[in-house]
């Protein structure tokens, strides 16, 4: 018998009526993993497209891909690389502990990284889709719709923008946040205005700073503590970023210290890429962010400042700084939270380009601007919509008078 068989044979329980018509929710998101809906569009005058809400988020998933394998290995490179300068051979976590049962620690060593590396973010991301998923559940359960696939993105998204040393208690904090406040109590997925990832990283930012900011999480190792080219340039500018042997083309790559998915602007282009190609992401707001963040920083670099060395950082290690290329593909160009119009995208990716700049360059208390820059351009989206269509309403009005 095959699996579509048992799943059909099993269908009937969990219609209403049925024993387990309270677990329906489950059943349709098991049987959505492995077969297309059954539901076909029967009304008139629809736009037919094999592209449905199903594909796009597993593909916008598996191109986060290359930002994860090379997160994995990143977070192992740092901690084996900090291993061997303190001359430590065996690591004092949990996580470092599981990693010695399958591998060494040696930085040269792409098996013995990547290895390491898996050991931290595993857990936050089993912890991620397993809290995260209970509450999508549950709401779904409750509403009587089906589980979306929107959240195998959230989910990695989530974990994505993690410090690899981050409580996985905190995870959970996290993630129950950003799907309980940032998404379902607004109706769910299509109804939210913030995005739920960034809503659960902002609430830990400030309900937990010492684990989300700071020189000494970005390192899986205990009592190692180094500052990210990011805190490095608003300290000392792009001389203290070079002064500690970490050129462009390194922080290009992500052989840095950062958070798991941020660190290599190289490979967030990569699913970005395809993002763009498949047009699933809007370039628009791509573009938007782009020329905002150098617009901005190149006025940045004309005025200039005696007392402030980030007025003088260049647009181009912006982009590969911080989580700027990735909030830049993946954040930014979330579909529900985003503008709608073509004129609105490209505001609203301009707004998050300047403010993005603004934060790091005028705010010396935070250094990295981009989970805000989102958040506040997301509050914005709506209202940037309403006068884009009202100014088209205005103006074809105006032109059936002249007419």
């Amino acid at each position: 018998m095959s699996l579509r068989n048992i799943l059909d044979k099993m269908e009937p329980h969990f219609h209403k009526g049925g024993k387990y018509e309270n677990w329906y929710a489950l059943y349709e998101a098991a049987d959505t993993i492995f077969y297309t809906p059954g539901h076909v569009t029967k009304a008139a005058a629809h736009v037919r497209d094999a592209v449905d809400l199903k594909r796009m988020m597993i593909l916008v998933w598996a191109c986060t891909f290359p930002a994860v394998f090379f997160g994995l290995y990143n977070v192992g490179f740092q901690a084996n690389t900090a291993m061997a300068d303190l001359g430590i051979t065996e690591p004092s976590t949990w996580q470092g502990g599981l990693a010695a049962l399958f591998t060494s620690f040696n930085p040269d060593s792409l098996w013995d990284n990547i290895m390491h590396g898996a050991m931290y973010w595993l857990p936050i991301y089993l912890t991620t889709f397993i809290v995260g998923g209970f509450w999508e559940v549950l709401f779904a359960m409750k509403r009587g719709h089906e589980v979306n696939e929107g959240f195998f993105v959230s989910s990695i998204l989530f974990a994505l923008i993690l410090p690899p040393s981050i409580p996985l208690w905190q995870v959970a904090l996290g993630i129950s946040f950003g799907i309980v406040i940032g998404k379902e109590v607004f109706g769910g997925t299509g109804k939210n205005f913030l995005n739920p990832a960034l809503t659960g990283r902002a609430f830990l930012f400030f309900a937990y700073p010492a684990q989300m900011s700071g020189d000494a999480i970005w390192t899986a190792v205990d009592g190692f503590s180094g500052a990210t080219p990011l805190g490095l340039a608003a300290a000392g500018g792009v001389d203290a970023i070079l002064a500690q042997n970490i050129t462009w083309f390194d922080a290009f790559i992500g052989t840095i210290q950062g958070s798991v998915g941020e660190v290599s602007t190289f490979a967030i282009m990569i699913g970005g890429a395809v993002l763009l190609i498949a047009k699933v992401a809007a370039w628009r707001i791509v573009a938007g962010v782009f020329l905002g963040m150098t617009a901005l920083s190149t006025l940045f670099n004309i005025i200039g400042s005696d007392s402030n060395a980030m007025f003088a950082l260049p647009f181009y290690w912006h982009l590969v700084l911080g989580g700027f290329a990735f909030g830049m593909f993946f954040m930014a160009t979330d579909p529900v939270s985003a503008s709608m119009t073509n004129t609105g995208k490209w505001v609203f990716g301009a707004l998050i380009g300047v403010m993005v700049v603004l934060i790091r360059v005028v705010n010396p208390a935070f250094p990295e601007g981009m989970m805000l820059a989102i958040l506040f351009a997301n509050l914005f989206a709506p209202l940037i919509d309403n006068f884009v269509v009202q100014a088209n309403i205005k103006r074809r009005a105006m032109r059936n008078v002249s007419e």
